[in-house]
């Protein structure tokens, strides 16, 4: 994977994923009162001043955009133990959202000022994402001629996105080293092509 970029290897944008984990929820505290709110992803509130409650993150972020509620960060958003699990084990851990890749930068565009130590923060996700990636890449390292599939837990929804393509690929490659009999010959295609008809041919007769 070295020497190519996410977007290279990808199968959606760092801007579509984060649009589809935009239907995830966080807790916001409001600061106005309204009746709930009824969409078809489903209903939210009802909402009142200082009331906690569970809204999506698309949601969310409109309303603190109006001054409308502060949003509360995520219970794994701290993450110097889940720093230490994944640094203590090969396996990755289970602690972390499918999108938390996504969440935490959301949260960092749209809410900063909510989130306490934010830089510390924006730092650990980082050192995570590290670690897990270099786990991704010693367990690739296992590939060979004899690989038909590969099982890794808990990647997010970002990891997936960077590691499906490139894993694909590289099956593909193992399976056509090892078996070059099944790869066309562009000698032998030719030889199969329609020949050319022959115009000295005899005719046959139509019917009348």
């Amino acid at each position: 994977m070295a020497g190519q970029s996410d977007n290279e290897l990808s199968l959606f944008s760092a801007e579509e994923l984060e649009f589809i984990a935009e239907d995830e929820t966080v807790e916001i505290v409001p600061k106005f009162k309204m009746d709930p709110l009824c969409f078809i992803s489903g209903d939210f509130g009802p909402f009142s001043p200082n009331v906690p409650t569970q809204v999506p993150i698309w949601l969310a972020i409109a309303l603190k955009k109006r001054s409308k509620c502060v949003i509360r960060p995520p219970q794994w958003m701290t993450l110097t133990q889940i720093l230490e699990a994944e640094r203590d084990s090969q396996e990755m851990s289970e602690q972390l959202p499918f999108h938390y890749i996504e969440i935490s930068r959301l949260l960092f565009n749209h809410a900063r000022d909510n989130i306490a130590d934010d830089y510390m923060v924006r730092s650990l996700i980082e050192d995570i994402r590290n670690v897990r990636f270099h786990k991704i890449e010693t367990d690739l390292e296992a590939f060979n001629g004899r690989t038909i599939a590969v099982k890794i837990k808990n990647l997010s929804a970002m990891e997936v996105n960077i590691v499906r393509p490139f894993i694909g690929r590289a099956l593909q490659a193992f399976y056509k080293h090892d078996s070059p009999d099944l790869i066309p010959d562009p000698e032998r295609v030719s030889d199969r092509r329609p020949q050319a008809a022959n115009n000295n041919a005899p005719r046959r007769q139509l019917r009348r």
